[in-house]
């Protein structure tokens, strides 16, 4: 089967504002112009050479921020200049424009951005705190996605992915692991985003949130059966699990010495196969396969440790 491609989002201007408006505490100023602009790159510019009329490496694809020094250099000139260079900024198609500190504009930027259909923002934060929290705002907002089908649970700090053919078991295995405390991410489909092409974090589609499907009792709400703690938004993917029919393997690793991986965005998961078959408790056997995860990323890997063991004592025999 064919993966769905990553898709890489475009933001708009509008979208963008309202996703983070409360936390970068983001004020519209003058009119609702541009917020369908939209943003190309994941980060933010602060445009005192613009303004001084050095357009030659202009990041013009980036929100732009003026802080104090930009907005002290345009209070330096002549009403008629610092309306010239705020016109020619507003031309190069900006996504938007941001003052911080709670500044107080001028009325010719104000109105020069709006003939220009640019949208105007305030914020009350310093320069660079701003600017930090919007570029990590901008990083997850640009982050690709891919849909995985695919169940995600969080097992004691462990995000998993359990996979596995329809009615192989899978809704069951993540029921039976809900019922001992854990947490639900996702049912049947996950989608992932690639943070700084490091780590996965898996949500759950907007229509399926807290919501499960079981054969032969239908949808139900986790959140209303379980409680809230039954749930998480989202959660870092540290391991995924395969679901397969023990007849469908042709040969079952007893010892666990081959790390498996499973690659999604191009960032390589841990990833292990569960056989099943009737009187298999999967869920039980999922949580120690996330437990078992939990210590190899501490650096103890039950598989080597046995095997290390394993050829101590046959070199000792040899010895005798």
């Amino acid at each position: 089967m064919n993966k769905p491609p990553a898709k890489h989002p475009a933001v708009t201007v509008g979208e963008w504002y309202s996703r983070h408006s409360e936390a970068l505490q983001l004020k519209l100023l003058g009119a609702a112009v541009g917020l369908d602009r939209i943003i190309r790159e994941p980060t933010v510019n602060r445009p005192g050479l613009a303004l001084s009329g050095f357009y030659s490496y202009f990041a013009a694809k980036r929100i732009q921020v003026l802080g104090a020094a930009e907005l002290s250099y345009l209070k330096s000139l002549d009403a008629n200049d610092s309306r010239e260079r705020i016109r020619n900024l507003c031309s190069h198609h900006i996504p938007c424009l941001i003052v911080s500190r709670n500044a107080q504009p001028p009325k010719h930027l104000l109105d020069e951005a709006t003939a220009a259909g640019v949208a105007v923002f305030r914020s009350p934060m310093i320069t660079m705190k701003f600017i930090n929290a919007a570029t990590i705002a901008l990083e997850m907002d640009f982050a690709p996605t891919q849909s995985e089908h695919g169940s995600m649970v969080d097992i004691l700090g462990v995000g998993v992915l359990v996979r596995g053919s329809s009615g192989i078991g899978k809704s069951e295995c993540v029921l039976g692991l809900i019922e001992r405390g854990h947490s639900l991410v996702s049912d049947d489909v996950t989608r992932f985003r690639a943070i700084e092409g490091r780590e996965l974090i898996g949500t759950a589609p907007d229509l399926t949130r807290h919501h499960m499907e079981v054969r032969g009792l239908g949808i139900i709400n986790v959140t209303s059966i379980f409680g809230i703690a039954a749930i998480r938004t989202e959660k870092r993917l540290d391991l995924i699990v395969s679901l397969k029919d023990w007849q469908e393997l042709e040969e079952v690793d007893r010892i666990g010495l081959e790390q498996e991986f499973y690659e999604i965005l191009g960032i390589l998961v841990p990833h292990v196969t569960i056989p099943v078959r009737t009187g298999r408790d999967l869920a039980r056997l999922v949580e120690v396969a996330a437990l078992d995860q939990k210590l190899k990323s501490m650096g103890q890997n039950s598989a080597m440790e046995f095997n290390e063991r394993l050829l101590q004592i046959m070199q000792k025999k040899e010895q005798h």
